[in-house]
């Protein structure tokens, strides 16, 4: 394998971290299996959850009635695990690090980094836009994400905001934090909002325990936060929603993305800021 850089949190090699296509290329191979955040700069990444056909249009409609937590980026062919409406050559059976397989509704302790023994027929792909594309205009305007800078996953937490249902799905969103300071919590909000196809602006900012978290130390997803003296934590909805929402479902089989394990995309984030 080519010379490359290491993943900060993992020590794994993705050779030319930059480059979204040779990021897949080392993700299908099994040399990285590590979180994303960071990795492609500029490029989209993407949640992923996969669906029977049968279930595939509830949740379509589901995401169509939450569009903060669920924004989606591309619905696949019932059986086809190709999305060229998102890079070349991208197959979801292999191009992301790591999967979490749910079979009626309950998520199974392995999460295996190819899923190709798994792929059925009938199986239909969702891809929905995810904060780490957001993420990079805050570090381009000079604000710190924590978790990127020190080489963490985003803290997720399962709140009581609720969720319109449709069909079989439903529940409660997910939300992701980032601390800042008052002024800087601002600048994000004004930021964020220029992305509503990555989620947008916050949910909620204070006190955890008005969006039902009760111990903000410790997250649901991702890794327990970091945080400094004077901040204060900020809430955007999270694309791991729909794993909550299949949870209430309770498919046979659905697949997702493991927390922080993103599909990366040969889509540029610039290209789905508003303004």
């Amino acid at each position: 394998m080519a010379a490359g850089t290491r993943h900060a949190a993992t020590g794994e090699l993705c050779v030319d971290r930059a480059d979204p296509a040779i990021c897949r290329a080392a993700i299908r191979s099994g040399a990285f299996t590590g979180q994303t955040a960071g990795l492609a700069p500029g490029f989209v990444q993407g949640n992923v959850i996969i669906l029977p056909a049968s279930y595939a249009g509830d949740f379509l409609r589901f995401a169509q009635a939450n569009p903060k937590p669920c924004p989606l980026l591309a619905v696949g062919e019932p059986g086809d695990p190709m999305l060229p409406g998102l890079g070349a050559d991208i197959d979801i059976r292999s191009d992301v690090p790591r999967y979490r397989v749910f079979r009626n509704g309950i998520a199974a302790a392995e999460e295996p980094t190819d899923i190709g023994d798994l792929w059925q027929d009938d199986f239909v792909t969702f891809v929905i836009g995810c904060s780490f594309s957001f993420e990079e205009a805050l570090i381009q305007d000079g604000l710190e994400v924590r978790h990127v800078a020190r080489g963490r996953n985003v803290p997720m937490y399962r709140s009581s905001i609720p969720l319109t249902p449709a069909g079989r799905f439903g529940g409660g969103m997910v939300v992701s934090m980032r601390p800042f300071r008052a002024a800087d919590a601002i600048r994000a909000i004004q930021v964020t909002s220029r992305f509503p196809a990555v989620h947008g602006a916050p949910v909620h900012l204070g006190d955890p325990a008005e969006i039902g978290i009760t111990n903000p130390d410790r997250a649901d997803f991702g890794d327990d936060p970091i945080m400094e003296a004077g901040e204060i934590p900020v809430f955007w909805a999270c694309g791991v929603t729909p794993q909550v929402a299949v949870e209430a479902a309770k498919p046979p089989i659905a697949i997702a993305h493991a927390p922080g394990h993103m599909l990366i995309t040969d889509l540029r984030n610039a290209r789905l800021a508003v303004i």
